[in-house]
């Protein structure tokens, strides 16, 4: 067991950075979390209810799948999780469609996927198993899924670590929390405070020192927290932005390793569901793709809100790197006149509230989330190793099969956490009422 009494400074009070320092806190531990931003949450980024008509997400939206750490939190909470449906639509420049465009070629690529020992990248894989004219329609929806969904490059990312995801075709549970991610983050950092850890916003870090056994935390304001062990939260782009101690600037290289992605997430509230009343079928709809400037779009379905999200993700976000948020939104706006055949001022005269970010210009994210090359699992080992005063944390370590979701940093943070607390020979009872077990690991 560690001292009790020792100072753990956590930068990043994002969602790992939150669930780690609860514990920490709840063991004992003196815990002080710096957060560069004026808000706890992070890549969690709450948009005011009274401007889309509910607590809308800037930033993450989704629960993926089951989800264990998020679920017991949301129990504890008192937050209720509302599993989505609805109808997923493809518009292929003329006209919309219910089939998915890898419907065809399922049972190939499936079989292709499953007998798989040597991991590829996604592009290669396409390129071995799936060359020629034949397949360039599969090869183009592969490709955009990845991008979209995933965030991630074809040419980098692992086809191993996709292959659950191809495998269940998408058909993963996914809910919504009744209000948003924001009501997790406001219970979370509540809980430190009652546990004791202290939260410091605006203060961003700029060195971490080694200094006679002891580790100084220095902020860019002058000010300097010091203490025995720093938990490194920040998205990995970020690791280059702070001094490190040589040790942890050499593990920190391992990073290069995993990819992190880029999005663009854009929101319009309009006076009315125009979309329904303009096509009946689409009444159920939650998803839409396209090949449009702004490829994906979802509706709140089962909620009525006239609430349109555009989302763009992967490499390809960098053709729209020139533009603001107002320029994303005229963007967003011109896609769907597009896909819906209408003249873009009448969708913007419908607009009442708007948003826009591109998550690769936010200063304390650098991009969205991350997700698995080929290298990626070693360097995670190398990444999460607790060999030094300095730990890493967030949901780019996380070995999970949801990688770069909330649950991913909520397990993270809390394994780390468990690390201290417990050593690695034990795992301790709230990481197995939480349900997260070795087994939930994969290779």
């Amino acid at each position: 067991m560690s001292d009790p009494s020792e100072h753990i400074v956590i930068v990043g009070a994002g969602a790992a950075g939150l669930m780690a320092a609860r514990e920490l806190a709840r063991g004992g531990k003196r815990v002080t979390i710096l957060e560069a931003r004026d808000r706890c949450g992070g890549r969690i980024h709450p948009l005011p209810a009274s401007e889309f008509g509910y607590p809308a997400d800037g930033g993450a939206e989704f629960v993926h799948g089951e989800a264990p750490v998020t679920r017991g939190l949301l129990r504890e909470a008192g937050l209720s999780l509302r599993t989505i449906g609805g109808a997923q639509w493809s518009f292929n420049g003329t006209e919309f469609s219910r089939e998915n465009p890898r419907d065809p070629y399922d049972e190939k690529l499936h079989a292709a996927v499953r007998d798989l020992t040597d991991d590829l990248t996604v592009a290669d894989f396409l390129r071995r198993h799936f060359p020629g004219p034949d397949y360039a329609r599969l090869r183009h929806a592969v490709e955009r899924m990845v991008e979209g969904y995933d965030a991630a490059d074809p040419e980098r990312a692992s086809t191993l670590a996709l292959r659950d995801e191809w495998m269940n075709d998408g058909h993963a549970t996914q809910a919504r929390i009744d209000g948003g991610y924001g009501g997790l983050i406001d219970f979370l950092a509540a809980e430190c405070r009652k546990s004791g850890a202290a939260i410091h916003l605006r203060a961003v870090v700029s060195a971490i020192e080694q200094s006679g056994g002891k580790i100084n935390v220095r902020c860019a304001g002058g000010a300097v927290q010091v203490c025995e062990r720093v938990i490194l939260t920040v998205p990995l782009p970020l690791l280059r932005e702070i001094a490190l101690p040589a040790a942890t600037r050499a593990k920190a290289a391992a990073a290069d390793d995993i990819g992190f992605g880029s999005v663009i997430k854009i929101l319009l509230r309009f006076t009315r569901p125009w979309w329904r009343e303009r096509r009946e079928e689409l009444a159920d709809m939650i998803f839409l793709l396209s090949d449009e400037t702004i490829p994906v779009w979802w509706t709140r379905y089962p909620d009525q809100h006239p609430v349109l999200t555009g989302w763009f993700g992967g490499p390809r976000t960098a053709e729209l790197s020139h533009l603001d948020p107002q320029g994303l939104i005229d963007a967003g706006i011109s896609s769907l006149a597009k896909i819906f055949g209408l003249p873009r001022e009448d969708i913007a005269r419908d607009v009442v509230a708007a948003a826009a970010a591109n998550w690769a210009h936010d200063p304390f994210a650098r991009g969205a989330y991350s997700w698995a090359t080929p290298r990626t699992r070693a360097a995670q080992e190398i990444l999460a190793r607790a060999d030094g005063p300095v730990l890493l944390s967030g949901e780019a370590l996380y070995r999970g099969r949801d990688m770069g979701t909330v649950e991913a940093a909520l397990a993270s943070g809390l394994e780390t956490a468990a690390l201290i607390l417990q050593g690695r020979a034990r795992r301790p009872a709230s990481l197995r009422a939480f349900g997260l077990t070795s087994d939930c690991h994969r290779s």
